[in-house]
């Protein structure tokens, strides 16, 4: 449905009404799918090659070979599969996360590092927020990337940007932002280690430093165990953790879009208020770590499902970087890359001083 220019976006927006067209076609057949499908699923392998002989952070790899096919999605064949793979992909690879928490994993932590865990990952969102106006930036992508930051890298951003729409932050800047936090944790994997060495850090700080600030999870875990094999345990239990907290946080990142959006637009007429419901793929997500929790669910299923939540959240990353356009993906600016580099610092900060209270 396609608001006019003084109407309030409607409920669905909310919740990642993401189309490249503006009137989509109201029925599709299953062929309307296979062309934009079939060559996200093609730059997919070219990412999971390049990313396995070059060892190379996969979510990178994926970014760029999709920014680079990006002219395909001027094809108006390819916008079915492209917003099928960027939309039902992201959100049964967010229930498929759920497969990696177990409630014996937030108690593992304590008490103590899950408090300050929480206050942390508030705090990065709250000051990149606040920074937004420093810089000049909308508050919404400032939102998007201390959310990201804070909670588990892309895959938050994705799950993120399902909420906030594309009303509110558009497809250029939610791809630049998908290119700075996965270069930022790049970095943050190959400095944290060193930066924990040289402070003179336990390994269960170094841990908990590398767990709590470093945005994926695979990096998070590779930077703790490039530490040491304790702190390479301490930064996976952090780190999952964060990964669990995934939809609290959207919980409250709905909330805070959705408070006070009733009464009346500039024009007069009436703002229709959005329902605080939580998406399925979020219910989904605590469905699957509640079973998780309570049944033992085999090693081989277990790993089946990260690797399916893995492969579907590379689907969603390409196709993404596939429908964003370049000219406007360059004329964001430097400001653009403001909030990722104040959450990313703010982070780091707030680890550290957590980690040598503990």
């Amino acid at each position: 449905m396609r608001a006019s220019e003084h109407s309030w976006p409607m409920a669905a927006d909310l919740y990642g009404e993401m189309q490249l067209e503006a009137q989509p076609p109201e029925k599709r057949r299953w062929r309307d799918y296979l062309p934009g499908a079939f060559v996200t699923g093609i730059a997919a392998l070219a990412a999971a090659w390049l990313a396995d002989h070059y060892a190379a952070p996969i979510v990178l790899m994926g970014l760029l070979i999709g920014l680079a096919l990006s002219f395909l999605s001027q094809d108006r064949r390819t916008h079915a599969g492209l917003d099928l793979m960027s939309q039902t992909a992201l959100r049964f690879g967010i229930v498929l996360v759920g497969a990696r928490i177990t409630a014996g994993q937030l108690a593992e932590l304590g008490p103590l590092p899950f408090a300050l865990l929480v206050l942390i990952m508030l705090a990065v969102i709250i000051v990149t927020v606040a920074s937004a106006r420093l810089f000049r930036q909308d508050k919404h992508a400032a939102l998007l990337a201390g959310g990201a930051t804070a909670i588990c890298g892309a895959s938050a951003a994705l799950a993120l940007y399902s909420l906030i729409g594309d009303k509110r932050v558009d497809q250029a800047r939610f791809t630049l932002t998908l290119v700075g936090i996965t270069v930022a944790s790049a970095l943050a994997m190959t400095l944290y280690p060193v930066l924990a060495a040289q402070l003179g850090l336990s390994e269960s700080q170094a841990g908990f430093l590398i767990g709590a600030s470093i945005h994926d999870v695979a990096q998070a875990i590779g930077g703790g165990f490039s530490f040491s094999p304790h702190a390479g345990e301490v930064a996976t239990i952090v780190k999952l953790t964060r990964v669990a907290l995934l939809a609290p946080m959207l919980m409250l990142v709905a909330l805070w879009l959705g408070r006070g959006r009733g009464g009346e637009t500039a024009g007069g007429t009436d703002r229709p208020r959005i329902p605080l419901r939580l998406p399925w793929f979020i219910l989904g997500f605590l469905a699957v770590a509640a079973v998780n929790s309570l049944i033992a669910i085999p090693q081989q299923v277990q790993g089946a499902a990260a690797t399916g939540a893995q492969a579907l959240l590379l689907l969603a990353i390409v196709a993404t970087a596939m429908k964003a356009r370049l000219h406007l993906l360059l004329d964001q600016g430097w400001r653009s890359f403001a909030p990722i580099i104040v959450a990313t610092l703010t982070s780091f900060l707030l680890s550290l001083a957590a980690a040598l209270s503990l």
